[in-house]
């Protein structure tokens, strides 16, 4: 399944969409200390997620793809961390985040379960 290129395409896709409606949403807030800093690593960690996401997508081994995928759940896991950090600090409204949240925890279970299958 994973192995499809369709398959990877899509998901590279989604991957990216993400990051670009995170850099879009949270491009539109006004400047904060507290909240320029958040935005600075959570722009880094999605984009990271779906850079890493396309390396891994053209993995040259079994253990390339191994550690590209692991990159790429630890650079959602971050990724999601921001947005509760987001959430908990009410700096953005809470449909907003519970949308993108919902997207990347979707990405997160998928990657997890790939990681585990590529393990055994």
């Amino acid at each position: 399944m994973m192995d499809s290129p369709d398959y990877n395409t899509i998901f590279a896709l989604k991957t990216k969409q993400l990051a670009i409606m995170i850099i879009k949403e949270f491009s539109k807030l006004p400047p904060n200390e507290a909240f320029s800093v958040i935005r600075k690593q959570i722009f880094r960690s999605s984009t990271s997620m779906a850079a890493n996401y396309r390396a891994m997508c053209r993995a040259r081994s079994k253990a390339e793809r191994f550690s590209k995928i692991s990159i790429v759940i630890e650079e959602t896991d971050e990724t999601l961390f921001w947005l509760e950090m987001l959430e908990e600090l009410e700096y953005v409204q809470k449909e907003i985040i519970a949308d993108i949240k919902t997207k990347t925890e979707e990405i997160l279970k998928v990657t997890s379960s790939y990681r585990k299958m590529l393990k055994n």
